[in-house]
This record gives C-alpha cells, sequence and structure tokens, in this order.
C-alpha cells in the first residue's frame, strides 16, 4: 500500500492568514492552479481510491488532481480540519495577529494548547487521524494499492505525528506543509515508512502558513 498525502490547494482565507478549521472555503484559482500542476506530478500514478475530507477545498483538490479519472472518492470526517471554534475567521498572521496571546502555543508549544471553545486540541486530532490510518493498514482490497488522501495542515500533520511515533511537544515535525505538496508513505504489514515528504510540483512561491 502506498499512500500519498496532500494538503489542499490555497484558499482566500490562506492568503488572508485567517484561521479556517472547519469553515467550508473553496480554493482560489491560484490554489487550483497548484492542484493542477501536482496532478501533472501525479500523471504517472494509478490511484485505486481517495479519501478526502469533507470540506470543499480539500474535496476540489481531490477532483483536479485525479482530473476526470473514475476513481472512487470517499469522505472521511477523521481527516477533516482541526476545529478552531470561536477562533475561526480570526487572523493569526505576525502583522494582524487578532487572537488570545495564549493561542501562540498554537504553533510553538502544541502539548500546552487550550482549545477555544468548540475548538479541538491537538490530543483529540492525533487521535482521530490515528483511527483513520489503522482502519486503512487493514483494509485487505487495498493492500497493493495506491491510495491518494486529501486533506488539511494540522489534520496532515497528526496523520504524520501518529506515522512518526512523535510526541504532542513534536507535532509540527518539519511544519506545516505547502499547499498541494505531496507526502509518499509505503506501509508494508501495517507498518508506515515516509519515503518522501512535503514535496511541491510546482516552483509558484507559496507564502509560509505562519507568516
Amino acid at each position: 500500500m502506498k499512500l500519498y498525502m496532500v494538503r489542499h490547494g490555497e484558499t482566500d482565507w490562506n492568503k488572508a492568514r485567517r484561521i479556517q478549521g472547519q469553515v467550508d472555503i473553496p480554493l482560489n484559482e491560484f490554489g487550483r492552479t497548484l492542484a493542477r500542476k501536482t496532478a501533472l506530478g501525479l500523471s504517472c500514478v494509478s490511484f485505486e481510491v481517495c479519501y478526502t475530507s469533507p470540506m470543499l477545498r480539500a474535496r476540489e483538490t481531490a477532483e483536479l488532481i485525479l482530473n476526470g479519472k473514475d476513481t472512487p472518492i470517499i469522505e472521511d470526517e477523521r481527516i477533516i480540519e482541526m476545529a478552531f471554534g470561536e477562533f475561526e475567521g480570526r487572523c493569526c498572521s505576525k502583522s494582524g495577529w487578532d487572537l488570545p496571546e495564549e493561542f501562540r502555543r498554537f504553533f510553538d508549544g502544541p502539548e500546552r494548547y487550550q482549545a477555544p471553545q468548540g475548538g479541538e486540541d491537538f490530543a483529540a486530532v492525533r487521535k482521530r487521524t490515528g483511527e483513520f490510518l489503522e482502519e486503512l493498514y487493514r483494509r485487505e482490497e487495498y493492500q497493493n494499492s495506491n491510495i491518494l488522501i486529501t486533506t488539511h495542515g494540522a489534520a496532515l500533520a497528526g496523520l504524520l505525528n501518529n506515522i512518526k511515533g512523535k510526541s504532542l511537544a513534536e507535532y509540527w515535525g518539519e511544519g506545516v506543509h505547502k499547499n498541494c505538496a505531496v507526502t509518499e508513505v509505503e506501509v508494508t504489514g501495517g507498518r508506515p515508512v515516509i519515503i518522501s515528504e512535503n514535496v511541491a510540483y510546482y516552483d509558484d512561491e507559496v507564502e509560509p502558513w505562519e507568516d
């Protein structure tokens, strides 16, 4: 089994550094361009199935990468983006910061992060993304398959945190992945090994998420 895990393309809220969470924001045109270029980069891969977050930005990224192929697309709530509750829609850029100071733990102290009202903490996201992976590993019909997974920044970091077996303090690993960046994971006998991580199939400049 080989997993191709992709963060969705850019949205207007990404560009404005507004917290999206589970607000259903679509891709912008640049985000669609990144997804189409990623489709070209993965054109030699035949996907048997695709799992996507139910959010429009993730679903459309999947559809653009699959480029009209009849690959089944399955929505799974366990790989939806982290919920930020009352903070969704607020700005988290360095210059436009519109959040309590404690929210900075989201970036530099995930093990100490306290979820806002209506939100999730990192342990909750790691748990649900880990359950998704464990169920996928056991699917006998996919043991020799290529599987596309389209998801979000914090949810993808949760998937990788499970795969790497790291602590919550190390949740972010290499940081938030670029929009439409691809991570390949080979799974043999239920044991995952990362082949490549955060690979972009485009030359366009995308600003780091934290700026």
